[in-house]
């Protein structure tokens, strides 16, 4: 605000119309800025602000940890599940992988016992008779996932056809199980069976 226009009273302001005016003295708080004709200081008024947001964050970040908001996400989610994942599959790529980067900053030891638990489930599906040129074409589908990623912009992922772990049979961690396909396409396929068994 250029405050060599304003007007250098109240009185002044009033009679012109101003909405604020500056007299170049500190107000009460010591703050030399203009003030509103119908108000205070703006800079006590945007400290106060400023007050008012940290409250009322801090209050929401207490109601958000309760049970009570926790039972309404839950009741809210149940009833809007395919709204709520339309909205996260629409979202560009940027903006899911930030999601994701700040969910793993939150949860790093549960990243890491769950990456454990997904090379230890890896170790006990794959046979010890695969040969060394099999286990050459399984990190090929995993160099291929990664460079998909780059190349395209989208997350490319390894999948087994046959899970590894599902209600009815689990699968081997052998190159005939496995196929590059993008993360969404993992992620709707979840622990299922899908038709490319037959293929």
């Amino acid at each position: 605000m250029d405050t060599s226009t304003l007007p250098k009273s109240r009185a002044e302001a009033k009679a012109t119309g101003a909405k604020h005016y500056f007299t170049g003295e500190a107000c009460k708080h010591g703050h030399v800025s203009p003030r509103k004709t119908k108000g205070a200081c703006t800079e006590c008024l945007r400290v106060d602000s400023e007050k008012r947001n940290v409250t009322r964050a801090e209050y929401f970040k207490q109601y958000n940890q309760s049970e009570i908001a926790k039972q309404a996400k839950r009741e809210y989610y149940e009833k809007n599940r395919g709204a709520i994942i339309a909205r996260a599959q629409a979202r560009p790529l940027s903006e899911k992988r930030k999601y994701q980067k700040a969910w793993k900053d939150r949860n790093q030891l549960w990243v890491r016992a769950d990456t454990k638990a997904r090379r230890r489930k890896h170790r006990i599906a794959t046979p010890k008779w695969l040969t060394r040129r099999q286990k050459s074409e399984i990190r090929q589908l995993y160099q291929i996932a990664m460079t998909m990623t780059k190349t395209t912009g989208e997350q490319y992922v390894v999948d087994h056809i046959v899970p590894l772990r599902s209600e009815f049979v689990c699968g081997l961690h052998v190159p005939w199980n496995l196929r590059v396909i993008t993360r969404e396409e993992n992620l709707a396929k979840s622990n299922q069976l899908v038709d490319t068994l037959s293929d």
